[in-house]
């Protein structure tokens, strides 16, 4: 989907790369068009035009994102929502960014031996996952109020109309979310709840076309917009929402209503670097995908992808061989930086991934990939066991200021961990960390602690042209592919000069371990053979698992699109 809006760019100095504790520049900017109000991109049209609305009434970015998020809940409850977590990256024309960490946190009971059963085994992931080992303190709606706080100019109780609208007077039941039920009936009809809602008599998803109406969650969201975040955090709801947690949890250290009440976001240091003269900021740890985007297109600016060309084979090998080497480093130093030493300033200095880079063979592919030593890694960690994430949605939103908004909101698997509390799905984001503590007498630095936050792989970005102005908002869903996805976005708009959805579009193609995945029905899994030849011997054709979403200015004129494979799947009768 394409919409375009036109608003007035002035003329603006050039913004350096920054440091992960350098976040500021300072550019001229010009007044607001009274014309142009902002676009919003989101994987479900209804939730963008939740976002499209409070731009309407002279909302910020921030406020629209809020919104956006809060529709999500409603009409995406198999991906994202309040009962999860997120990060938030905002970027002005003037070049301030500001990273908002909403990521969700183990209780203060749990320990590294969290998932293990009593012999120290693991147990099948299923079970830790439909269960409320999996569940962490959700941080959306503390997010959501520091950011409003800072930057929002609605009224925080406005900012809720719209999905209050959708889970009172209900929305239709769409191809993506049948086939999402369909798959994931084991957590989406885990509880009476998710049954009521979205399953028949039979125990049979609801057809697609379906009108769903989600009265507790319309009540939820109506205390939340009276109250303040406190009707999430505090009181009666939060008592019952760890209650819901402790009761499916069965070992000591079960969530407490006090683990709720302690709940708080936090702003991190962003971390920024520069691809061919754009400046290109993300979200630092807990994430591991800010530094994995930076590092991967740091490696590859001394090729010339563009003389190359986007349908060459050598273009795309040379992007896996990049991506292997930053998952590398990814697996073994990225965790929570406020439990476990972090060296990011050494993953993105560029002396370091120039050396890492000089590793890449246009004509062959690295025989092993290991991580590298980058200044500042004091400990020997190992690489854990987590698995892929799943239930996730990104979108971007742009105002009358020009100023942009990059948010990433999961529940980590398909309706998370199937319990339900006020209408909202509970994330199962603790099965990001590491489900074994240490590997081979290591600890690993995703392992469980108490209050500690799960690595991830989101990555929501915001990217100025060399000319320091405000340029892209862009960012995926899917797990580990979403690094991927995010760098691949980035290259198809600066290298090729690609429209949002042209390069939302571009084939997907990723390493796994020794593997290389090609998009099926696209010529990369056409040219299998010249992968081959480049070394890539183990090759899979598959369907791409890929969900992104991005608003950018080409000329004058900003543009919202979302994956064009979403589309079949949002389609109604």
């Amino acid at each position: 989907m394409l919409k375009r809006f036109l608003f007035p760019l002035a003329a603006a100095a050039v913004l350096p790369a920054c440091t992960p504790t350098q976040s500021t520049a300072t550019v001229a900017s010009t007044p607001p068009s009274s014309e142009f109000v902002g676009t919003v991109s989101a994987a479900d049209p209804r939730a963008e035009e939740a976002g499209m609305e409070m731009l309407a009434q002279g909302g910020s970015a921030v406020d629209a994102a809020i919104a956006t998020m809060l529709a999500l809940t409603v009409v995406e409850p198999q991906s994202s929502g309040i009962g999860g977590g997120g990060f938030m990256v905002r970027g002005t024309p003037g070049g301030v960014v500001e990273s908002f960490d909403g990521r969700e946190k183990a209780p203060a009971g749990a320990d590294p031996r969290w998932f293990l059963k009593e012999d120290g085994t693991l147990p099948p992931f299923g079970e830790s996952v439909r269960s409320g080992l999996s569940v962490g303190v959700p941080g959306n709606i503390a997010l959501a109020a520091m950011a409003h706080d800072k930057h929002g100019t609605l009224p925080w109780a406005r900012l809720f109309d719209p999905a209050i609208r959708l889970a009172r007077e209900g929305f239709l039941v769409n191809p993506r979310l049948n086939s999402s039920l369909d798959s994931a009936k084991d957590r989406a009809a885990a509880t009476t709840q998710g049954q009521t809602l979205f399953f028949d008599a039979a125990g049979e998803p609801v057809p697609v076309g379906t009108r769903v109406t989600n009265e507790a969650l319309a009540q939820t969201f109506e205390r939340i917009a009276a109250r303040g975040p406190e009707a999430f955090y505090e009181g009666a709801d939060a008592a019952l929402l760890a209650a819901t947690v402790a009761a499916a949890t069965p070992r000591e250290g079960a969530m407490t209503e006090a683990d709720v009440n302690a709940y708080e976001a936090t702003l991190r240091a962003p971390v920024c670097g520069s691809y061919r003269g754009y400046r290109i900021c993300g979200m630092g740890p807990p994430t591991s995908g800010g530094i994995a985007v930076i590092q991967i297109l740091t490696q590859l600016e001394r090729f010339d992808l563009a003389a190359l060309g986007r349908e060459s084979p050598v273009t795309w090998h040379l992007f896996v061989e990049s991506q292997r080497l930053a998952y590398a480093d990814r697996e073994l130093y990225l965790g929570d930086s406020d439990f476990v030493p972090v060296p990011v300033e050494g993953l993105l200095d560029r002396d370091y991934l120039a050396a890492r880079s000089a590793l890449i063979d246009p004509t062959s592919t690295l025989a092993k990939v290991e991580p590298g030593k980058p200044a500042g890694a004091a400990l020997a960690l190992a690489d854990g066991d987590e698995p892929e994430e799943n239930g996730t949605s990104h979108f971007a939103a742009v105002d009358r200021d020009n100023v942009m908004v990059s948010y990433t909101s999961t529940i980590e698997g398909a309706f998370g961990s199937g319990l339900m509390h006020g209408g909202f799905y509970l994330n199962n984001e603790l099965t990001d960390f590491s489900r074994a503590p240490e590997v081979d007498g290591r600890m690993v630095a995703n392992r469980v602690e108490g209050g500690k936050r799960p690595r991830s792989s989101m990555s929501p970005f915001v990217v100025w042209d060399p000319a320091g102005r405000p340029m892209l908002a862009v960012g995926a869903a899917g797990g580990q592919t979403i690094p991927v996805q995010t760098a691949r976005s980035i290259i198809g708009v600066i290298d090729f000069g690609l429209s949002a959805e042209d390069a939302l579009g571009l084939p997907f193609i990723m390493a796994f371990g020794d593997q290389v995945m090609l998009e099926e029905g696209t010529w990369l899994a056409a040219s299998a053979d010249a992968f081959a030849a480049l070394g890539h011997a183990k090759t899979m054709i598959r369907a791409a698992p890929v969900k992104a979403n991005a608003v950018l200015r080409h000329g004058n004129v900003w543009t919202s699109a979302r994956d064009p494979r979403l589309e079949a799947q949002l389609e109604m009768p």
